[in-house]
């Protein structure tokens, strides 16, 4: 640190060069302002690290002088200088924000002491923000939330495969921040600067994928009036983002297999090749080996997409998260309602500990944002909570496909099987739920 700054104010010419000769004689670099109104003129000009203040001038105050100062710059230690016999209005000043006080005569072995303190501390402060900024970004990382020893192991993996080329197989259940991951990974890499493209695999119908891929030459099918870009030309010196990879026609992971080795495509209707540079990161809830063996995903674009992999934990499975996602999840809908709801009751908490969330964090971002909404109190209460009902029992045999059924079964129920409804609560969008109810073969009657 460069030597402290330390600006002495007093109306008394004597007392003012006195100080200043003793600190200067300590090494310190001093200045002197005969005014409040010079002193408050000073600090605009020079930042200092110690302000000695006499309270009672003509003119502004020592006490307004502090105040003002302590409003711009709450770091900066503030001593005000006093008689015996204010003593009252030096204790005004201490719950106004001054470090201490000093009372007239004062000894010059005690001022010297009285800096080192605040130095001292000044030092120590300075170090525990330090720290809390560390731990804050060990904790919430390119918005990414999360203190567990695995979150950390995903923090770390992400600085170490940003930087690289490689492409990218992220997995995870439905809900656990794969997109924000890969977005992280985008922000962290040296295409920063480009596009950052993403394709929702299940949410495009297999007849529109094409297009969306490829874009379209003018003239290529009946409406198509201009020329349009798809999404790998869109994504050129940034990064593709294949959410949800699994879901993709064994036809189209032909043609895109062909893209990722060759750089190369054809717009639909054009003729002309188009080379193409980005970097590739896929994701998917699905077990794409057990696809593989099913016979719907390519082992080839497999192990293309599959250069690096890096899995996302289940929030069942770093549960001490969960206090610290439900309170930034409930300051941001707060904020954004209006709602002066400020903190959760420790039932709520414990309730949200027990549930297993099939739908991960975005069920609990989606519940929190429920219970911001309809709760009355100034608490999130657990009866605020949409996912605790004493009807729900897990089944017997304790399989995750099973739990995730009778999850489903029991939202689709609550809500009378409107879809739109139930995919926002399972943080879903609606074709990954058809797909699940196909998967599961749920029916009403179920």
């Amino acid at each position: 640190m460069s030597n402290p700054k330390i600006l002495i104010v007093d109306d008394e010419l004597i007392l003012r060069e006195s100080l200043a000769e003793w600190l200067e004689r300590d090494g310190y670099e001093t200045n002197t302002a005969a005014s409040g109104e010079d002193a408050l003129e000073m600090v605009k000009a020079t930042r200092y690290d110690i302000l000695f203040v006499d309270i009672k001038m003509g003119g502004i105050s020592g006490l307004e002088v502090l105040k003002k100062v302590k409003a711009d710059d709450p770091e900066v230690a503030v001593v005000v200088i006093t008689a015996y016999g204010a003593i009252a209005t030096a204790i005004e000043a201490m719950r106004s924000g001054a470090y201490d006080y000093l009372l007239k005569p004062f000894d010059p072995n005690e001022l010297g002491i009285l800096i080192e303190k605040i130095l001292d501390y000044q030092a120590q402060a300075r170090e525990n923000q330090f720290l809390k900024e560390q731990f804050k970004d060990r904790t919430r990382f390119e918005n990414i939330i999360g203190q567990s020893r695995s979150m950390q192991t995903v923090f770390d993996l992400i600085q170490d495969i940003a930087p690289a080329e490689s492409t990218v197989l992220i997995t995870g259940e439905t809900g656990t921040g794969k997109g924000l991951t890969a977005k992280a990974i985008h922000t962290l890499s040296p295409r920063c600067d480009g596009p950052f493209v993403m394709v929702n695999c299940g949410a495009i119908p297999e007849q529109l994928m094409e297009n969306e891929l490829f874009g379209h030459q003018a003239g290529a099918f009946t409406d198509a009036k201009t020329t349009q870009k798809g999404r790998l030309e869109l994504a050129h010196d940034g990064t593709l983002f294949l959410d949800e990879i699994g879901e993709i026609s064994m036809r189209m992971q032909i043609d895109l297999l062909r893209v990722l080795e060759d750089r190369i495509f054809y717009r639909v209707g054009g003729t002309q090749p188009l080379e193409v540079d980005f970097r590739v990161i896929a994701a998917t809830n699905r077990d794409l080996l057990e696809s593989i063996k099913e016979g719907v995903f390519r082992e080839d674009l497999y192990y293309r997409l599959n250069v690096i992999s890096l899995q996302m934990p289940p929030l069942r499975e770093r549960k001490e998260d969960i206090p610290m996602l439900a309170e930034h999840f409930l300051a941001r809908f707060a904020q954004e309602t209006n709602k002066s709801m400020d903190s959760i009751q420790r039932e709520a908490i414990d309730e949200m500990m027990l549930y297993e969330w099939p739908g991960n964090v975005r069920e609990l971002e989606n519940a929190i944002e429920r219970a911001v909404v309809v709760g009355k109190s100034r608490y999130l209460m657990p009866e605020d909570l949409p996912i605790f009902r004493p009807d729900f029992v897990k089944p017997p045999n304790n399989t995750l496909k099973e739990i995730e059924k009778a999850h489903i079964i029991q939202i689709l129920k609550d809500n009378d099987w409107n879809m739109s409804r139930s995919a926002k609560i399972l943080a879903i969008d609606r074709s990954t739920l058809y797909s699940k109810i196909k998967r599961y073969d749920i029916r009403q009657a179920d």
